[in-house]
């Protein structure tokens, strides 16, 4: 079995917990891997999170981004979340309990395999390009925000007009990404057990409430009225497009597959006060 370990960039709590596990796995048999960044502060050889995708199993140490991180490089590969952060909707490990979930996770994969639970995520598409997928949330926004910027747009669910009119953007998130920018833009709060997709639009002028549809549906944007378009996927980036144009946003493989115990989704929207 092989582990790969991802720390959250410049954090040094969280280079020394990836400094222990490693020891520890190792100890157990087990081969390591360890990102680029985090094997710089420990002074060892390291891969890019691109190669996560070969291992057994993903650690990922710090805060949600650093899951979301993690999870770009690691596709169908199970991802273990440890909490440094304040929230942790993904992360479920407190720091202390860490080295004995991962070994848990060791076992498991050792006799009668992980248990792993699934999330969905996104892709865009757009005249033949296709986006990284989203585990959070997918933006189609106008080149500036705020006054005198936005786009016109009209929103269809499986071809079906929903709304139209002058906005900021459109934001289509899994229930997720629901706690993440979505929340920021008065979108609903998804419970993780709810399959679906949240279509939220951005400071709209006239628009329609935030939208929950099913997890099957494809969200389909078209776009006038400014110089360009901006696809963002998980607040990364951004790729621009000339309008008139038509984006489209739907679930990808692979979901995203999370080990170890769930998080209290109620716990966690508590620290959000």
């Amino acid at each position: 079995m092989e582990v790969g370990i991802v720390a959250q960039r410049g954090n040094n709590r969280a280079a020394y917990l990836a400094e222990d596990l490693r020891d520890r796995l190792r100890a157990a048999d087990v081969r390591v891997a360890v990102d680029e960044a985090t094997a710089d502060a420990l002074d060892l050889d390291g891969v890019p999170v691109s190669a996560m995708d070969g291992v057994d199993l993903v650690v990922s140490i710090g805060g949600d981004g650093t899951f979301l991180f993690a999870a770009r490089g690691a596709g169908g590969v199970p991802i273990l979340g440890v909490n440094l952060g304040e929230v942790g909707f993904l992360n479920a490990v407190s720091p202390g309990e860490a080295v004995d979930a991962v070994l848990d996770e060791v076992e498991a994969f050792r006799g009668e395999g992980m248990h792993v639970r699934e999330a969905p995520r996104l892709a865009a598409a757009c005249d033949g390009w296709h986006s990284e997928p989203a585990a959070n949330e997918i933006v189609v926004q106008g080149g500036r925000r705020g006054r005198g910027g936005g786009v016109g747009y009209e929103v269809r669910v499986d071809g079906s007009l929903y709304s139209s009119g002058h906005a900021d953007g459109v934001l289509v998130s899994t229930p997720t990404g629901s706690t993440a920018y979505n929340l920021s833009e008065g979108g609903p709060l998804v419970h993780p057990s709810v399959d679906g997709l949240v279509v939220t639009e951005m400071c709209a002028e006239d628009g329609m409430p935030p939208l929950v549809t099913g997890p099957d549906a494809s969200v389909s944007l078209t776009l006038t009225d400014a110089e360009e378009a901006i696809v963002i996927t998980d607040g990364r980036g951004g790729r621009s497009f000339d309008v008139p144009t038509e984006v489209t946003v739907a679930t990808t493989e692979p979901p995203v597959r999370i080990a170890g115990p769930s998080a209290d989704f109620f716990e966690a929207l508590g620290k959000l006060e």
